[in-house]
């Protein structure tokens, strides 16, 4: 039966959603003793029971999961037709982790502190701030106020292509068993450009688990996702052409398929005084990698050390800092009119810098320094072209 809204229980934290975003700030709140006693409702819209995709990061720290890595990695490789190399990571490593893994990890720590934390089976179909905090309602007719509601579910608005850009990260990979040692288990092929381009940033990549089991996956930043099967005939041309793999010498063990939405639309930190947007609705998948999984636990920590020292959230629930936005709408204009040109920027990275410095810019830890050494070690042309199209507020065309 639908509860009354008078007597609705009162939370002090409403998470909307439990995927990466969700979840990963519930472990946060978990972790934080001066927030134990805080209740805690964790509205998901299904059983997170399946291995529905995996997070791969890098850090030169420890992390919260790095006992749930199915992979470590300390050597990288870049491959393009007029540049090859494997880095050593130094003091980074690159992880991956199965979304399964994480989703048991973290109920099992909520599962731990029942008094604490309640789970709740269902989908929200409103949620709205009020004088005191906010409001929730479920499509079942549940109602449930909290103080704060923290937000991760997918973001929605009407795209405005005049203004800004729009591209997605989409791809198709196989983990695959083979019959005979193929790949090195210790360099991860981060970005393999040696393919047709086709006008768009096309690539592979190859996470080894050992010598005869990888990922395989063939990647596009670009506006439109491909049938399925051409994804799947260029990994087979990758492993017959690049690994020499016959037909009869491997087989698909898995498969992950994913489309992640990489754009320079405003996607707010908070909605109201109450609600605070999380994950992909509050833009942590970064808009030139579409990586995201430590921005999330970046989010998350800022969150949740901000509630215990104050007892609110922060002013600024991110820390993004303006000038790695504008790079990633450089980036993504470039991609947008000129995507094969992609090939030659990230040829021009890590051709003229340590790998530590890229991973630094990526992360948006980077000093001005070490900015303009970044962008002094690629070709200007295709930048000031962007830089153009942004100071006239119009995205670039081909």
């Amino acid at each position: 039966m639908p509860q009354p809204p008078d007597s609705a229980p009162t939370y002090d934290y409403l998470l909307v959603g439990g995927g990466a975003a969700g979840l990963s700030l519930a472990y946060h709140l978990a972790q934080e003793p001066r927030l134990a006693a805080k209740r805690v409702l964790l509205i998901e819209p299904e059983a997170k029971d399946q291995n529905d995709r995996t997070w791969s990061f890098w850090a030169d720290e420890p992390t919260p999961f790095d006992g749930l890595a199915t992979g470590e990695w300390a050597n990288i490789a870049f491959r393009s037709p007029g540049f090859a190399q494997v880095f050593a990571l130094g003091q980074y490593r690159y992880r991956t982790i199965k979304g399964l893994d994480f989703y048991q990890f973290v109920h099992q720590a909520l599962a731990a502190r029942p008094a604490q934390f309640t789970v709740l089976r269902g989908r929200a179909s409103q949620l709205e701030n009020t004088p005191a905090g906010v409001r929730v309602r479920t499509e079942a007719g549940e109602e449930f106020t909290a103080r704060y509601a923290f937000d991760s579910r997918p973001p929605y608005f009407e795209p405005r292509p005049a203004k800004h850009r729009y591209l997605l990260q989409h791809f198709v990979g196989w983990e695959i068993e083979t019959t005979r040692d193929v790949f090195n288990p210790g360099v991860v092929e981060f970005m393999d450009f040696r393919g047709e381009q086709h006008h768009e940033a096309r690539f592979m990549y190859v996470l080894p688990f050992g010598p005869r089991r990888a990922l395989v996956e063939y990647t596009l930043f670009s506006a439109q996702v491909l049938a399925k099967a051409d994804y799947e005939r260029h990994i087979v041309d990758y492993l017959q052409n690049a690994l020499g793999l016959a037909d009869a010498e491997y087989h698909i063990t898995a498969e992950e398929v994913g489309a992640i939405p990489m754009t320079d639309h405003p996607l707010p930190a908070t909605v109201g005084a109450h609600i605070i947007n999380l994950g992909t609705r509050a833009g942590r998948a970064k808009p030139s990698t579409g990586y995201a999984f430590r921005r999330i636990q970046a989010q998350s920590a800022r969150l949740v050390a901000a509630l215990a020292a104050t007892g609110q959230p922060p002013a600024d629930p991110t820390g993004d800092r303006w000038q790695f936005r504008l790079f990633d709408t450089l980036l993504l204009d470039i991609m947008q009119r000129r995507g094969e040109m992609t090939r030659d920027i990230f040829q021009q990275l890590f051709e003229h810098n340590p790998v530590g410095r890229i991973f630094q810019f990526l992360d948006e830890k980077t000093s001005w320094a070490d900015n303009l050494r970044i962008m002094n070690s690629v070709a200007p042309g295709p930048f000031m072209r962007s830089i153009g199209h942004v100071l006239r507020g119009r995205p670039g065309r081909r």
